[in-house]
């Protein structure tokens, strides 16, 4: 017994790890998406979307095996962070000029009130939440069943250890998303890099739905690949890099200016 608990706490740590790190750039997207509201209203939106995420991916827990049927939902999440990336860089490389910064500033901002910017967020947050189950059902079903009681069709043990790290990866996310924002708020510059990573999460959920089974354009197998897991956060890495070198030395010389 002692040895099955051991693998229970072993899995559980690897599964706070794994949450964590799908966290990041999943942060990255809500700090994005609230970073245009006021300062006070940006902790709530994302306590609100926190609340929301705990009770979705609660509920996903128990229909998991049936919301993997629907690669639909990756697929419009997909699209929504590509319509959202692309559309903002449009603005700021192409439409931005001196006589219609007022009215793009104020496109800008329309349909982004309080609600409707959690809306989104939660949105978004469903998308994320089916990449992580499957991740978690992946892990914790290697695991030894405890007793006979299954919950969702999945044993009570594994469901338990799925929920607790499900749980600890989504604070991790609310935590890096407000800092997230501190960090877009000081430099403003940052945020052309924030939404090219708000896109290249949405091309990783397009590659998740290209190799679902009921597509299957992309082996079923390839998103949870060494080498495309290598290819995203390399990728993600170097844009963060860059956007961050170069956001911090054009403050500089607006400073020195």
């Amino acid at each position: 017994m002692e040895a099955i608990l051991l693998e229970y706490a072993w899995v559980l740590l690897v599964l706070v790890v794994l949450e964590g790190l799908l966290a990041a750039d999943n942060a990255v997207v809500m700090a994005v998406m609230v970073k245009h509201l006021p300062q006070e209203q940006q902790k709530k939106a994302l306590f609100y979307g926190l609340v929301g995420a705990f009770i979705f991916r609660f509920v996903a827990l128990f229909l998991i095996t049936i919301l993997v049927n629907y690669w639909q939902i990756q697929a419009i999440g997909a699209l929504y962070l590509l319509f959202i990336s692309i559309k903002h860089i449009y603005e700021q490389k192409f439409k931005k000029s001196d006589e219609g910064e007022d009215e793009l500033e104020e496109g800008t901002q329309k349909g982004k009130g309080f609600w409707a910017t959690v809306a989104k967020v939660e949105l978004a947050d469903i998308a994320f939440a089916v990449d992580s189950m499957l991740a978690a059902v992946a892990i914790a079903v290697t695991l030894p069943e405890l007793g006979d009681f299954h919950i969702g069709g999945i044993n009570a043990g594994q469901f338990g250890v799925m929920f607790f790290g499900g749980i600890v990866g989504m604070i991790i996310m609310r935590f890096a998303a407000q800092w997230f924002v501190k960090v877009l708020n000081d430099y403003p510059d940052l945020e052309t890099a924030a939404f090219l990573i708000v896109g290249w999460v949405g091309v990783k959920l397009v590659v998740l739905t290209l190799s679902h089974d009921k597509v299957g354009i992309l082996p079923h197998e390839f998103p949870h690949s060494t080498t495309w897991k290598l290819i995203f956060w390399v990728v993600l890495l170097l844009i963060a890099v860059l956007g961050w070198f170069t956001s911090v030395a054009k403050k500089k010389k607006e400073v020195i200016e």
